[in-house]
């Protein structure tokens, strides 16, 4: 029996009690993807990513473990919600135009400690005094360095676009506009380096175009180590007791964590390595993270329906956003109908094994976009289910 087929009778065993559609969370592979985590981090603390997770019962459970400190998370209501939940280190990735949540945070003292909101131009700095609403708590502030690869002199771009600031004379330049403004103090420094982290350098019968990406990714590291560390100098001399600087994602961890500049590492798709981390040479994670959706017709040889599986992540479209048949091995999407909305045709000779009711196993493209699907997350020890959390949307909720 192949790890795949064993994981498939654990999984099936575990949930025999429970129908399809369901999710699972195998703890033993999240525990060892943890562990993987720090140790490419070696020494310095992983910071979770939220999004890439969605379950505050998991977020609860990294962080209980050596080597984690701090979330990082995707909208400020989220960022509101887990601080008064009991998080008291939130640093929110991405600027906000949320008038009611920044009225809340500038009035209330233990958000205002717990929460860092993310700065890249003086036009969000202006939003926020407009939303205080009276509140004057000090807001905290996170300055975010545009990590793109520019070639060419500028003409060729690698990288996400996300913030205006990319040189050192810029992001001090910004770091003085807070500094002279009154109810805000800088403390951090973020960069994610996407195109280094979420890029995949080992893409499946694309040998060439593999190599390009490993060289553009070497490129990139050496590029952006050297502005990273002279970015951190400029802000240091405006601001001496800056708190930590964030860079890296789950594919690039021990490449960031080895610049001194950095002080801190943000990963958490890692934490459940959904399809997307499997074209890479610098780490291999356990699949964690899985949905399970029941054989409801066997319409002819080498067939089999399921109900519903058309989940695509977010992301330019194509085939790498759709989720894969993983257990059992062998099925895949008729090219005719892909996955569907309601129901989902899988081909291959696995198929005729497959009876009405029994369970096909999947994996997400991409991390926490799988719990907007599922209300509850089953945990899962050997073969038992040991817990059953709510996600986000089991919460009542949905951030974007």
């Amino acid at each position: 029996m192949t790890a795949r087929a064993s994981d498939r009778a654990r999984y099936d065993r575990a949930t025999a009690h429970l129908d399809a559609p369901l999710a699972i969370v195998d703890l033993d592979a999240f525990d060892a993807n943890a562990d993987d985590l720090v140790r490419r981090a070696d020494g310095k603390p992983v910071r979770v990513a939220s999004k890439s997770v969605r379950c505050r019962a998991l977020l609860e459970r990294a962080l209980a473990r050596d080597g984690f400190a701090g979330l990082m998370s995707f909208t400020l209501a989220e960022s509101l919600w887990l601080a008064r939940s009991g998080f008291d280190d939130v640093l929110l990735a991405y600027p906000s135009a949320d008038r009611a949540g920044f009225a809340e945070l500038a009035s209330d003292p233990k958000l205002a400690a717990a929460v860092t909101v993310m700065v890249d131009d003086p036009a969000q700095l202006g939003l926020i005094d407009d939303a205080r609403g009276g509140g004057s708590e000090v807001i905290r502030v996170c300055l975010e360095l545009d990590t793109a690869l520019n070639l060419l002199g500028g003409r060729v771009r690698v990288g996400a676009r996300r913030s205006p600031l990319r040189s050192p004379a810029q992001v001090a330049d910004m770091a003085r506009t807070v500094a002279r403004r009154p109810g805000f103090k800088v403390v951090g420094i973020m960069a994610y380096e996407g195109h280094i982290a979420g890029v995949g350098d080992a893409v499946a019968g694309r040998p060439l175009r593999s190599r390009a990406i490993r060289l553009m990714q070497a490129t990139a590291r050496r590029e952006l180590a050297e502005r990273r560390a002279e970015v951190v100098r400029a802000v240091r001399a405006v601001v001496p007791d800056l708190e930590f600087v964030n860079g890296g994602g789950t594919g690039s961890v021990q490449h960031t964590a080895a610049e001194d500049a950095v002080t801190e590492i943000a990963a958490g798709s890692g934490l459940y390595v959904p399809r997307l981390f499997d074209n890479y040479t610098s780490f291999s994670g356990r699949p964690a993270a899985l949905f399970a959706q029941p054989v409801v017709r066997r319409p002819g040889v080498g067939v089999v329906t399921v109900l519903g599986g058309g989940y695509p992540a977010s992301g330019a479209a194509g085939p790498d956003r759709l989720p894969v048949p993983y257990l059992p091995e062998g099925l895949k999407y008729d090219p005719q109908e892909g996955p569907g909305e309601v129901q989902t045709p899988l081909l291959g000779s696995p198929a005729d094994d497959l009876l009405i009711g029994d369970k096909v196993w999947f994996r997400h493209a991409k991390a926490g976009e799988l719990c907007e699907r599922f209300d509850a997350l089953h945990l899962i020890e050997g073969d038992a289910v040991t817990a059953t959390v709510p996600t986000y949307r089991g919460e009542g909720h949905t951030f974007l």
